[in-house]
């Protein structure tokens, strides 16, 4: 990774994805993980706090070593063991049918290949296991759609690669996962091409 994205990004991600508005949606995305959890895009941990006692460990995928760093203090008080266990969502170093849960916030947005990452996180995960998401993405409306097409190109340079407008759920389906649950909705207080949410479970079938 180049200067910016090892030493500026992962600071303006933390600024970004960190405000305490956000907390609501990580309670709720977190809220029924349980057994051994990989979570992808682990940025500074700000997903931590949140994880419920239904979890015995959790494997943090995570490429940017000053984002590991700012996790520390957050790492170091969890009650859930946590170790950084892989650099990339696209190529996960676990065997198959290994985890009971993945979590994946404000991460498959910037994946590259979002389409690999996903398909090693159904890889990783055991029959039945959850994936549990919350990713902004695609609106529902047409007119805030247009208005993330127009400036899709220019946050994907200042944002490290980040989109607006990808596909959420259909990515998730287009994986193989059968969604159990999922909301969509504008976040409060947000610029709607960036707040258009999708907050959701989906399941590796049986």
């Amino acid at each position: 990774m180049g200067i910016y994205e090892d030493r500026v990004l992962p600071r303006l991600v933390d600024l970004c994805c960190g405000a305490e508005q956000m907390n609501p949606e990580r309670e709720r995305v977190c809220a029924g993980l349980h057994g051994r959890v990989v979570e992808i895009g682990f940025g500074s941990g700000r997903n931590v706090p949140f994880y419920p006692d239904t979890v015995t460990s959790v494997h943090a995928v995570e490429p940017a070593d000053l984002g590991w760093r700012m996790a520390a203090e957050r790492v170091a008080a969890s009650k859930v063991p946590v170790e950084r266990s892989g650099l990339d969502g696209q190529q996960l170093p676990f065997e198959d049918d290994s985890f009971d849960a993945a979590l994946s916030t404000w991460t498959l947005c910037t994946i590259p290949d979002v389409e690999s990452a996903l398909a090693e996180v159904r890889r990783v995960l055991v029959p039945g296991g959850t994936f549990h998401f919350v990713e902004h993405g695609l609106a529902p409306d047409h007119g805030v759609e247009k208005w993330q097409h127009r400036l899709n190109p220019i946050q994907k340079i200042v944002a490290g690669g980040c989109h607006l407008n990808r596909d959420i759920r259909g990515l998730v389906e287009g994986a193989g996962f059968e969604i159990r649950d999922i909301d969509r909705y504008y976040q409060p207080d947000t610029p709607r091409p960036w707040g258009s949410l999708s907050l959701g479970v989906a399941v590796v079938a049986l």
